[in-house]
């Protein structure tokens, strides 16, 4: 067919207490906010992609963690109730999702022509991980939009996290030859925390941001040179330095989203907007998008 293209692409962040602290119908606890300047970053994030006619959301979740492949979810619709599994009183969500079966199998043979290992989840009991929901609800809480869902290969637990760029890389670039010959228009999410030291004991009130701040200085000064490579257009810097960051800040880059958007993006050298940094947990998170169809030369 062709003609398809990726719109845009983000670095969309998966905390449950972002869902839990607006209080969706979906989710069962009850919440009296907090988080303010994630959910206000994700407030001009779907602002932005408001502004762009797509037609899929392709995100790949680090909590959804396959040790033999990579797996795409295969059946066009699944439900169930997602409880988190550290965090049961803030997350008890009930989900029924779309699934663009047809861009996942073309993402699938791509993979697969490349020589990656891939595989396709049919089973309709599969209970869709909480990372996955939880990005799908942050950028489109009308749940509007199919999806495409990918999984983490967990090759950095095998190997090293350098293997799991190379392999990212070439799942990067057969999921843009996958959009671009399917005709869609896609935005293409990586759903991942940067800096990732958790906190050990979660106070009275969940919500109450008084207990609220990065772990330590040590990780402030990694997000925010890893933010800075974004918004200063260096995807390749970014992507050098990934091995380190992900050790020396124990990033959820690890899961390897994040290299595999730059790849679907075609390494762009165009400056990404932030739309929000904050804390949760001690954890960094940065809602950051690239706008593609802004720079269209920029990523041909």
């Amino acid at each position: 067919m062709g003609g398809g293209r990726i719109v845009a692409g983000c670095l969309a962040p998966h905390p449950p207490h972002l869902v839990y602290a607006e209080n969706p119908p979906q989710n069962a606890p009850s919440s009296e906010g907090g988080w303010e300047q994630l959910r206000w970053g994700y407030d001009r994030l779907r602002a932005s992609l408001a502004e762009v006619e797509h037609d899929v959301l392709v995100l790949l979740s680090p909590h959804w963690q396959t040790y033999v492949g990579t797996h795409l979810l295969g059946l066009p619709h699944f439900e169930g109730l997602s409880v988190d599994p550290i965090f049961p009183n803030l997350f008890r969500y009930t989900y029924d999702m779309k699934v663009d079966v047809d861009l996942a199998a073309a993402i699938h043979d791509e993979a697969a022509a490349a020589g990656l290992d891939v595989h396709m989840m049919t089973n309709p009991e599969f209970r869709v991980d909480y990372g996955t929901i939880t990005t799908a609800h942050l950028t489109d809480p009308a749940w509007s939009k199919p999806l495409v869902v990918i999984s983490s290969n967990r090759s950095r637990h095998y190997y090293s996290v350098e293997v799991m760029q190379e392999m990212m890389a070439e799942l990067g670039k057969a999921t843009r030859r996958a959009i671009e010959a399917s005709g869609k228009r896609a935005v293409v999410l990586a759903s991942n925390s940067l800096s990732h030291r958790h906190f050990t004991a979660e106070p009275e009130v969940p919500e109450d941001m008084s207990h609220e701040h990065i772990t330590s200085h040590a990780m402030h000064l990694w997000d925010m040179r890893i933010i800075d490579h974004m918004v200063g257009g260096r995807a390749q810097r970014l992507l050098d330095e990934m091995p380190e960051f992900t050790e020396q800040a124990i990033a959820e880059t690890d899961g390897g989203g994040l290299t595999w958007l730059m790849h679907t993006l075609g390494v762009p050298s165009y400056p990404a907007v932030l739309h929000g940094y904050g804390t949760v947990i001690g954890t960094g998170n940065a809602v950051v998008e690239w706008p593609a169809w802004k720079h269209e030369e920029a990523v041909a």
